[in-house]
């Protein structure tokens, strides 16, 4: 079995979705805290393991890769029971598309360090943060019209929820209603007593 080490933050919805997967997955992990805000992440140490400096990293028996949707993937590829994607390739496209929705067209937008590049003021990081979530929430609603059954796609947890998940935490950590997005607010709810989901909490890592 392969020791594998994840570098986190708390908080980071990037981090979350590999958390979540890791322990939906039933794979065994050593966490590694990064904090963000004391600017862990910048250190020499860490950006040897991660250029970026950026959160997640996963170490496996020693080598460290990053970028949460490629380590996601080779979760999905090694470990591919309990599943996230579907089974056809028309499925597995019509996932991926959701899940990027959140992991390029949304979340790259409103994570801590563009909108401290965007502004200084708390208020108009949380303004600006509001504006990207919101244009995000819009597209991947309209695409639940068609996918949607008891999660994002049919009747079981894929990659699009372990992504849009999360992004409903940040969404009222800064003061957007999720309900106004019905189809959304709907697989928000169904997931928040699911085990796994439990388990990757940001509050059990804190």
């Amino acid at each position: 079995m392969s020791e594998i080490t994840l570098y986190h933050y708390y908080r980071s919805t990037c981090s979350w979705r590999v958390r979540w997967a890791l322990h939906y997955k039933g794979i065994e992990f050593t966490p590694v805290a990064v904090n963000l805000l004391k600017g862990e992440q910048k250190q020499d140490s860490y950006a040897q393991l991660n250029p970026m400096s950026y959160v997640p990293s996963l170490s496996i028996d020693g080598e460290t890769y990053s970028e949460s949707m490629a380590i996601l993937e080779w979760l999905e590829e090694i470990h591919p029971e309990p599943k996230l994607l579907p089974q056809d390739p028309p499925s597995r496209m019509r996932v991926r598309q959701l899940y990027q929705i959140i992991a390029s067209g949304t979340q790259p937008m409103q994570n801590l360090a563009a909108q401290k590049y965007f502004s200084g003021d708390k208020s108009k990081q949380w303004e600006y943060a509001r504006h990207w979530i919101s244009k995000g929430f819009n597209a991947y609603e309209a695409l639940l019209q068609q996918t949607k059954g008891s999660f994002s796609f049919g009747e079981s947890l894929t990659l699009a929820d372990i992504c849009l998940i999360p992004q409903c935490y940040n969404a009222l950590r800064f003061g957007l209603e999720i309900d106004q997005f019905p189809l959304i607010f709907d697989v928000y709810k169904r997931c928040l007593n699911l085990e796994h989901y439990q388990k990757s909490l940001p509050e059990k890592y804190q």
